[in-house]
């Protein structure tokens, strides 16, 4: 993919000193996020506002992604752009790049992705252009638009609030069709049954009326069925110029076989390619179902209480702090707050565990869950297109545009190695006149052919994407999302895993286990404590005030938290601390050695500048944390923890594990430093896996960030590569296994395309093949590549699926294509 520049218009204030600390820090935190190759400032003149330049990788980063990110950092953006996601009914994989290129032409269109699987990511200045004209251009490629959503990339709405829009006169209503594109069967089946009746009469019937031109007219009539619509886009492609496609190649090969007499094979090989066509279709649809299976999960209605009744409204139109109310056994339409005590809800569609989980009163409940106990009513917290599953699904979507750098070398190996054919087929038809004593153009024309039809890279542009696509595939089943097949390439050669300990490998739910006091009075510190970390969203915070309780009639007051070491403020008129040893020293306050001693994770408390006593801590490593770590070490993977706890907790921890390195006391600026020094180390490819906002930084610098449980912080869906939609450790491993598997498929097809292609090219060129082998090479081999492809799908579908291998998953793949064409004919 070529890298782009962009720049964002900015505002920075107006001491020159300050501007210049804020460009460089800016500059700083952008250049260390994956995907942005380099970013500096353009200064403001004549009249021109500053601007921040951005060279970037868009099947790394998106501009949304890079205006987000320089937010965070402190730009404040002017300029704004737009991104539009659109779905369309059909493309073929050898016509993506072509429609790519004819984008990119449109005024203001900064970036432009299509994949196979319909679906095709642009960006663009909205002060050039907007959604109806970038709809119109894609309507004018000849595709059918089934879905258009325009993500805007600024936060100052009027309305205060982030939105999602559909473009407006975004979809094509055709219901008359199906959805999944694709060519219709029935020329297939005419073509079919006119050339098995034309070769019967060749060589069984031998009617006297069946030669010269009543027989070039019907093999005539069996082609063009078949032959016209492959001619037609070949054409199209060529006045775009894109010369050398599969379609001029088969349309050229098949025409030289009429012009040589040879009608029954010019009719095979174009049937043969468009069955393969059929088959390619089928395969891709279905790839696209797999990936796009989470679309299902979302509801199309939500009950809204309204005037004291609960009214069915689109999801879409519900406003934040609307009471909603879910029934037994129906999906959970937007993000919210219990209100009622408790239910039990089937979160496999999210996070691909069967197991339900229990939600009790004042508890998130998100969009996509399943109720399966008593009527409950909910808060809504989130818009529907802020939910976290209108990101999840967004993200699932644009996926498969981001291209992994095998298939992204595959399309330009393709589009050198189809003219070296090509012009090979040149020289074969015509130097053998100059060497070859009896020579004969119709019979080395035969031979140039031959070598056109071979020179369709089809089997290597199709099938390797459609590889991809099940790995995705397989991967959400499984509730782990990759934001694109880049980072399935990428995690199987991670040979080092960070992690963070609280959230991650440990539950994050802390429990208080002893409380040691300072002063007589035992109880004011607590409740003075309490008070003040009610202000925190810490898990140790929480576990706190969830021991002590809090006072109604407490107040605190400029509250004041210090990164790594815990809170300051005014509770009641008095000066509270609550952290670690250190923020106490900080602040000038002893503490006594024996308090230095404990080993377990404390919050040390002082008032009005006296020390008064220390709550102990625990965490809870989870059940599978384990095995995680076993299983990274038989992939020869070494394992870091870092934690911003006690060294002496970090090394409990690290023990039961047998984590290879671990390291405590870290600020989250050190967790950045730490990771720097792994990654310094020549060879080493990092995986961070965080699961909070905290995380952020890191998981931005890391080659893969994986965030761990992901589905409840919107920071970790926008900064990580991977999202691990649940709280197990043991998915990592499970996210490397699809991601080499995946590779495995990918490799085994590229080498037994080339292999089958390069054989019978020899053979062709040697006179020692016919176009029925050349067909094969062609159409035989994307079968069988297509075949291997889809299976990544099943590897990993379900456990009681394992062992279900081989033939059975060419057996059950033919099937299903059956089905595909059954469907489409009816």
């Amino acid at each position: 993919m070529e890298k782009i520049k962009i720049n964002l218009h900015l505002l920075l204030p107006e001491v020159p000193d300050e501007r210049d600390a804020c460009v460089a820090r800016i500059i700083f935190i952008m250049e260390h996020h994956k995907g942005i190759d380099k970013a500096h400032l353009v200064p403001a003149n004549d009249g021109q506002d500053a601007q921040l330049c951005f060279h970037y990788n868009p099947d790394e980063i998106t501009l949304q992604q890079i205006q987000r990110f320089a937010q965070n950092a402190g730009a404040a953006i002017t300029g704004k752009y737009g991104h539009l996601t659109v779905e369309v009914a059909y493309t073929r994989e050898l016509e993506d790049k072509a429609i790519e290129d004819q984008l990119r032409k449109q005024a203001g269109v900064a970036g432009a992705v299509v994949s196979s699987t319909g679906n095709i990511r642009l960006e663009f200045d909205r002060k050039q252009t907007d959604s109806k004209q970038l709809l119109a251009a894609i309507r004018k490629q000849g595709l059918k638009v089934l879905k258009g959503e325009e993500k805007h990339h600024d936060h100052t709405h009027e309305h205060g609030a982030d939105h999602d829009h559909e473009a407006e006169g975004g979809e094509d209503h055709d219901h008359g069709h199906d959805h999944g594109g694709g060519e219709p069967v029935w020329p297939a089946i005419v073509s079919f049954g006119m050339l098995v009746l034309g070769i019967a009469a060749d060589n069984f019937w031998q009617p006297a009326f069946f030669t010269g031109i009543v027989r070039f007219a019907w093999y005539a009539l069996a082609y063009l069925p078949v032959g016209f619509p492959v001619a037609l886009r070949g054409v199209k492609l060529l006045l775009k110029g894109d010369l050398f496609t599969e379609f001029v190649l088969m349309t050229i090969a098949t025409l030289g076989a009429f012009y040589i007499g040879e009608y029954p094979e010019g009719v095979a090989v174009m049937l043969f390619y468009t069955v393969g066509e059929l088959f390619q279709d089928a395969a891709v649809n279905r790839a696209k179902r797999s990936i796009k299976a989470l679309l299902d999960i979302r509801p199309d209605t939500a009950a809204v209480l309204v005037n004291g009744s609960f009214k069915e409204v689109p999801p879409a139109q519900v406003e934040i702090g609307s009471t909603i109310q879910v029934k037994a056994g129906e999906k959970v339409p937007l993000d919210g707050l219990m209100l009622s005590e408790s239910s039990t809800f089937n979160t496999a569609a999210l996070t691909g565990e069967s197991k339900p989980a229990t939600i009790r009163k004042g508890e998130a409940v998100l969009a996509g869950m399943i109720n399966q106990q008593q009527v409950i009513t909910l808060e809504v917290t989130k818009r529907f297109n802020d939910s976290s599953l209108a990101r999840i699904l967004t993200m699932v979507q644009e996926a498969t545009t981001r291209k992994a750098k095998t298939e992204q070398f595959i399309r330009k190996f393709a589009r050198i190695y189809t003219p070296i054919v090509v012009l090979l087929a040149v020289l074969i038809a015509l130097l053998p006149y100059f060497f070859v004593e009896n020579y004969r153009f119709n019979d080395w024309l035969y031979r140039a052919l031959i070598f056109l039809v071979i020179s369709c890279p089809c089997a290597l542009v199709i099938s390797i994407p459609l590889g991809y696509f099940g790995g995705i595939g397989a991967a959400s089943s499984k509730g782990i999302l990759f934001k694109g097949s880049n980072y399935l390439d990428l995690i199987t050669k991670v040979n080092n895993v960070i992690m963070d300990k609280t959230g991650t490998l440990t539950k994050g739910v802390f429990k208080v286990q002893t409380v040691e006091h300072a002063t007589s009075d035992k109880t004011e510190w607590l409740s003075l404590a309490a008070t003040l970390e009610a202000q925190s969203t810490h898990p140790i915070a929480k576990a706190v005030v969830e021991y002590v309780g809090v006072n109604s009639a407490d107040k605190a007051t400029n509250i004041e938290e210090i990164s790594g070491h815990g809170l300051k403020g005014n509770v009641n008129g008095k000066m509270v601390l609550a952290g670690n040893i250190k923020l106490l020293e900080q602040q000038g306050i002893k503490v006594p050695d024996a308090v230095r001693q404990v080993t377990d994770t404390m919050v040390a408390v002082a008032v009005d500048s006296n020390y008064t006593g220390y709550l102990s801590i625990a965490d809870e490593i989870k059940e599978d944390s384990k095995e995680a770590i076993e299983q990274l070490h038989k992939l020869n993977i070494r394992t870091t923890m870092l934690s911003g706890d006690k060294q002496s907790v970090v090394d409990k921890v690290s023990g039961s594990l047998k984590i290879d390195n671990a390291y405590g006391n870290l600020l989250p600026e050190d967790k950045v430093k730490k990771v720097e020094d792994v990654k310094k180390v020549p060879g080493a490819v990092v995986a961070f896996v965080g699961d909070g906002i905290n995380d952020a930084p890191v998981l931005a610098l890391s080659d893969v960030g994986i965030a761990m449980g992901g589905l409840g912080s919107d920071a970790a869906i926008e900064t990580a590569d991977v999202v691990i939609q649940t709280d197990q450790p043991s998915r990592i491993v499970t996210a490397i296994n699809i991601g080499k598997a995946t590779r495995r498929v990918v490799w085994q097809n590229i080498v037994f395309a080339f292999g089958v292609k390069a054989i019978v090219l020899v053979l062709g060129a040697g006179g020692l093949a016919t176009m029925w082998e050349a067909v094969f090479a062609d159409v035989g081999v994307a079968l069988l590549a297509i075949v291997n492809a889809v299976r990544i799908q099943r590897m990993f579908h379900a456990e009681t699926q394992k062992g279900q291998r081989g033939i059975r998953f060419f057996l059950r793949d033919i099937s299903f294509f059956k089905k595909n064409i059954r469907r489409k004919q009816k």
